[in-house]
């Protein structure tokens, strides 16, 4: 693209506009600044810079030089930040000097973003497919995070086999509104750069400030927004109070469960010309997204949650039961992913990793899959639908119990716009508590007795839970997710809660 069209617009923050020609004039610098430091291909390089103009800049600088990079999210505790960079072997990080020290990572080589280092020798490392591109960590069961490793190949994957679909081009203009610890900033970035667009840079403060938000979209005159449906539900509340005049095209949702209404809401009061609201599903280990269903108007006119579609086309999914037997079409069984998207593994965790990335039979012959923990059957249209995590799953009074089905009735009654379920230890054994936001911002909460009716109208008397907590919002992660530690001391407080 720098080739093709230097001069037009690459990445936009607050305060910087880069063309794609100085974004490859910069990266170029960063990528003369590792090699100067004697980073060799294949090194893991850490990143401690947050959604602006220089962040793309490393990113693209550390894969010119043939590295790994490595995101370090500044708002992570120093705790976090160390096991990372410890389980990486992590010698050199790209980032402000103070912002890495205020991070906790000392005795680290630090590169400036903005280093004005000659380039100096070739200005690109020999890349394969099977090199590794980035470590993500998540949380692991253990405690310790787990770094995924993803390749040059499964990216290219996912973009040369997904964009298609979308018809994006040099007019369009991304947000990149995820932190680059967050997988769905793969996406955003690279979405925008394969195709040509423009990726507009989210301040960390704006993202967590939907009026601000909605002010950038509009300022921006923003196409393709991706966005977490806990955040979004935020952000479409906004919109439903007042007129805004968007540019949008595409609306993106993955990580979490969707609400159609809730997408339903923000169509009807952001647009002359609605954009096209995708519900996509996908996991890091599989890179970013594995399946797709573009909404109608006829899916935004129902209720609860919304269908996964289908695979994308480099993607294989087996439902496969607990012996991982393929289940028969209409059961319940775990979501396992094969296809060019699936990872390379986990750093440094070979027991895990051949735990976790499966080779199994299929009517073609033996195929490399990622078991995700996720529960999906088949429906009668050949579409996916959702049920929930098998690692979730509680027992109460003897029953199997999913959250997630009494969360669904939950949001179903009139006046709750959201809510969450978890389960706590009482003397009575383990019993469920439901936090709920109201669908309103100010009126008085619905009875507690409304809602045990609600749900005794829809579900068996072990499913409706014990204890209700009343919040304003529920509690996001920093990539906006919902927070469960948080919701678990949420439920060990009183009945009626307004943090």
């Amino acid at each position: 693209m720098a080739r093709r069209t230097p001069e037009a617009v690459a990445i936009r923050d607050a305060d910087t506009t880069l063309t794609y020609g100085g974004l490859d004039a910069a990266s170029d610098r960063i990528a003369a600044g590792l090699r100067a430091r004697g980073v060799g291909k294949g090194a893991l390089v850490g990143v401690v810079i947050d959604r602006t103009a220089d962040t793309p800049v490393a990113l693209l600088g550390i894969l010119k030089a043939g590295c790994v990079y490595v995101p370090l999210d500044p708002v992570y505790p120093e705790a976090r930040l160390r096991q990372v960079g410890e389980d990486c072997g992590l010698t050199v990080v790209v980032g402000d000097p103070e912002g890495v020290r205020a991070c906790g990572l000392d005795g680290l080589s630090v590169l400036h973003p903005a280093a004005r280092a000659a380039p100096g020798g070739p200005p690109y490392e020999e890349i394969e497919p099977g090199d590794t591109a980035y470590v993500i960590h998540t949380s692991g069961s253990t405690g310790r995070p787990k770094g995924c490793l993803v390749s040059h190949g499964n990216v290219l994957a996912l973009l040369h086999n997904t964009l298609p679909l979308f018809a994006c081009g040099p007019e369009d203009r991304w947000t990149l509104f995820h932190s680059a610890s967050f997988d769905f900033s793969v996406w955003e970035l690279w979405g925008a750069l394969l195709s040509g667009g423009t990726a507009v840079c989210v301040p960390a403060e704006t993202a967590r400030a939907p009026e601000e938000f909605l002010d950038l979209l509009e300022r921006e005159r923003v196409t393709v927004l991706s966005q977490v449906p806990s955040a979004f539900r935020a952000l479409s509340r906004m919109a439903a109070a007042g007129d805004r005049r968007l540019a949008l095209r595409y609306v993106v949702l993955g990580g979490e469960r969707l609400d159609l209404d809730v997408a339903a809401e923000f169509v009807r009061h952001t647009a002359s010309r609605p954009p096209v609201v995708v519900n996509m599903y996908g996991i890091t280990e599989a890179t970013v997204h594995s399946t797709a269903k573009f909404l109608s108007d006829t899916d935004l006119a129902g209720r609860g949650g919304a269908s996964i579609g289908t695979p994308l086309p480099h993607v294989e999914i087996s439902l496969r039961d607990e012996d991982l037997n393929p289940v028969p079409d209409g059961e319940s069984g775990e979501i396992c992913i094969g296809g060019a998207g699936v990872a390379l593994g986990y750093l440094g965790r070979p027991g895990l990793t051949a735990e976790r990335f499966r080779t199994l039979d299929t009517g073609s012959g033996p195929r490399r899959f990622y078991r995700t923990g996720d529960i999906a059957r088949l429906s009668e249209s050949g579409e996916l639908e959702y049920l929930g995590r098998n690692d979730r799953q509680v027992k109460v009074r003897g029953f199997r119990v999913e959250p997630g089905e009494i969360e669904t009735v939950l949001r179903d009654h009139a006046d709750v716009r959201d809510a969450a379920v978890a389960v706590r230890e009482s003397p009575d054994g383990p019993a469920l508590f439901a936090c709920v936001v109201h669908r309103d911002a100010h009126p008085g909460r619905p009875a507690q007795a409304a809602l045990r009716r609600h749900l005794g109208g829809r579900l068996p008397a072990h499913m409706v839970p014990r204890r209700f907590v009343f919040v304003d919002a529920l509690p996001l992660t920093a990539s906006g997710k919902l927070d469960r530690q948080a919701l678990d001391g949420l439920g060990a407080t009183g009945g009626d809660v307004r943090p």
